[in-house]
């Protein structure tokens, strides 16, 4: 359904048959439209919507529409709306709103899930606790796979996945887990504990999220079972929840590669102010770092005044290490990301860096040593010396741009913020000081 054809609906105000056709439309469509539409339609839309759907759609919403629909319904339409979300979207929901709404929503749903949600959010931010939902099915392995379909059957209906069901014991203690697969083809009298399996992947509530994102890459899980300490199952993880955290600790690599302090919130809603905030920080450390490089070649000046020309090769060369760190440290950050890379790796990775560092400077420093001579016409003693300078920064680039993310985790850091700004500030730095020291000793300076 296209946005004109909901404006041409509204405009006539046929809601039956607007709300009949927004009734055949997926969840995520329709909240992408109510997205383009103006507060007072959207909320017109919403509330032509039937309960489930609406329920879903409401997920769907960023928080700002969320929050304009639960201030403009009453207690009864906020209940309504809240009492059929999942508990993992609820808890999202909630920690996104002001405290005011917060006492609206709470006030409007069920005890029960006021405990779940005051538990859920207990728990450390950004662990298993907090993306977990309680909405899955639990059988006991004592349980015929007659009496289990029929648990299914009564109790399914509201839970997030009936395709992977849980087994525990009377104290709650994770055994295993069983398929619908294996429950629909097996014999009516055979026992869950028969055809169960035993070997189980689970998180704890306190792993991080980044943990349990890896957990799920590595194993293929659609679902997976969060336990306490004492493994007594809590929770579950879905895959649509591991998505939107792997595309969360993505951007804030991607933030902190550019030297940017992450964010959460979209560009488009975030202040002008917060945003130079979250710039200004490293901005202000590569400048105060870059005064280095400003003391090197004053340093070495006599070396410039001497033979004037250097200068006109100093920023290629930096430009070419920084580049050149900059794609090592790439490769290895995303690496380290998605669990190729270990910290213990750095052998592996120096040996690898060298090695084709070696290769691709000494392509680069020949292509220039030619291309000087014949195209600036400079002189074979100052090709010589840039050219021999470029391979040797190429190689220390590769080099640092390799190791510095893996140093950084050894130390518990963010490989990504041994990115882009980073990198280049060290490497402009030590590649002018080969430089320097190439041109002394071959000009005789």
């Amino acid at each position: 359904m296209r946005l004109e054809d909901v404006l041409e609906l509204l405009g006539e105000r046929n809601y039956v048959k607007l709300s009949r056709e927004l009734s055949d439309i997926n969840a995520i469509d329709i909240s992408e439209l109510m997205e383009e539409l103006s507060a007072r339609d959207s909320l017109i839309v919403f509330r032509l919507l039937g309960k489930d759907l609406a329920a879903e759609v409401f997920t769907e919403l960023d928080s700002d529409r969320q929050m304009q629909i639960v201030e403009s319904s009453t207690d009864q339409q906020v209940s309504r709306i809240i009492n059929e979300m999942y508990m993992d979207d609820m808890v999202d929901f909630i920690e996104e709103m002001p405290a005011n709404a917060v006492k609206k929503i709470l006030r409007n749903t069920t005890a029960e899930n006021r405990e779940l949600i005051n538990q859920i959010l207990h728990y450390p931010e950004k662990s298993a606790g907090t993306i977990m939902t309680t909405e899955y099915v639990v059988l006991k392995q004592y349980f015929t796979v007659q009496q289990a379909l029929d648990y299914i059957n009564k109790n399914g209906v509201d839970k997030v996945t009936v395709y992977i069901c849980y087994v525990t014991d009377a104290e709650r203690k994770l055994l295993g887990f069983v398929s619908l697969r294996q429950i629909l083809t097996a014999e009516l009298d055979q026992r869950i504990s028969e055809i169960m399996d035993d070997d189980v992947v689970y998180v704890k509530t306190l792993d991080d999220q980044e943990y349990v994102s890896e957990v799920f890459i590595k194993y293929g899980y659609t679902a997976i079972p969060v336990v306490d300490e004492e493994r007594r199952m809590v929770g579950i993880i879905t895959v649509d929840d591991i998505i939107d955290v792997i595309q969360e600790e993505d951007t804030e690599d991607f933030h902190r590669m550019a030297g940017l302090t992450p964010s959460e919130e979209p560009y488009l809603s975030t202040s002008f102010f917060k945003l130079a905030k979250n710039r200004i920080g490293w901005l202000l450390i590569l400048m105060i770092t870059a005064t280095i490089s400003g003391g090197i070649i004053d340093n070495f000046s006599e070396v410039l005044t001497s033979v004037v020309v250097l200068n006109a090769f100093i920023p290629m060369l930096m430009g070419t290490g920084g580049n050149s760190g900059n794609q090592s440290s790439t490769l290895i950050i995303r690496g380290m990301a998605t669990g190729e890379i270990e910290h213990s790796d750095w052998k592996r990775v120096l040996r690898k860096e060298l090695v084709v560092s070696i290769i691709v400077g000494t392509i680069l420093a020949v292509v220039n040593f030619f291309r000087l001579i014949l195209l600036d016409k400079v002189s074979p003693a100052i090709s010589f010396v840039v050219s021999i300078t470029m391979m040797m920064t190429v190689m220390s680039a590769m080099v640092i741009g390799g190791l510095l993310p893996i140093a950084a985790a050894k130390f518990k850091l963010d490989p990504a913020i041994m990115a882009a700004p980073l990198i280049t500030t060290i490497v402009d730095a030590s590649c002018l000081i080969i430089y320097f020291n190439i041109a002394s000793a071959v000009l005789g300076l």
